[in-house]
């Protein structure tokens, strides 16, 4: 039987006196990450069980609004190229990536 190989990726959350957070960090060192500051993240994982996802969101208190904005574009942009690879669905991506080019519009984005 072959060895499994496993690989971790660390999230840690700096929080201030009211639970609010200050600081982001992730590593994943496989990828050559240690410790790497981020002002958001956006963490889905599906529950196969109660057929669900499960989310974590966190961004910290001074993550600017302009970037949170990019920030979302370029989450749903990612996400389209991912449901396009994962479902071979061409026309709900050309549906999906209309309404990224609407949203980075409106936003002001492009």
């Amino acid at each position: 039987m072959a060895k499994l190989h496993t690989s971790e990726i660390k999230l840690k959350v700096g929080l201030d006196e009211n639970r609010v957070p200050e600081k982001l960090t992730w590593s994943a060192e496989d990828g050559g990450i240690v410790n790497e500051e981020a002002k958001a993240m956006l963490l889905s994982v599906w529950d196969s069980k109660n057929q669900e996802s499960l989310k974590i969101d966190l961004w910290t208190k001074d993550m600017p609004v302009d970037e949170m904005k990019t920030f979302f574009h370029q989450t749903l942009v990612s996400l389209t190229d991912t449901f396009m690879k994962a479902t071979q669905d061409e026309k709900m991506t050309a549906t999906m990536k209309d309404f990224c080019a609407y949203f980075a519009e409106k936003m002001e984005l492009e």
